[in-house]
């Protein structure tokens, strides 16, 4: 693992647990940050979140992610020894959400050819 994957490990791993320990605001109760990639200089970072529910739940997740960023910001430059405290930006990740659709999917057709051999088979008894 090179040193940007650990830095990018270690800022994600304190903002993990800022928002399950320091950070108060009930909308944040069920995000989960699922990546980060700090800018090789150190002064950018771009955070991606997760939070499942409607699109209302996300808005608020992310308008209460942009309104923590100073305070995630000062308790990140405290607890990770950075030549600099990278600038957060907060982005939804979509990807588990996708994931969870086509899981949906796949088991409605699954569903549907149960259905389908179970009629198969009845008629061939009949």
């Amino acid at each position: 693992m090179g040193r940007m994957e650990r830095v990018n490990q270690m800022v994600k791993r304190e903002i993990s647990k800022m928002l399950q320990q320091d950070i108060k605001d009930p909308r944040l109760a069920f995000v989960t940050i699922t990546d980060v990639d700090v800018s090789k200089d150190l002064r950018y970072a771009r955070v991606s979140f997760s939070v499942l529910g409607e699109e209302k739940k996300i808005h608020d997740a992310q308008e209460a992610l942009d309104h923590a960023n100073g305070y995630i910001r000062k308790l990140v430059g405290d607890r990770v020894r950075l030549r600099y405290t990278p600038r957060f930006e907060f982005f939804y990740d979509q990807s588990i959400a996708y994931g969870a659709r086509i899981e949906k999917t796949f088991e409605e057709i699954r569903h549907e050819r149960e259905g389908e051999a179970e009629s198969a088979e009845k008629r061939m008894e009949e």
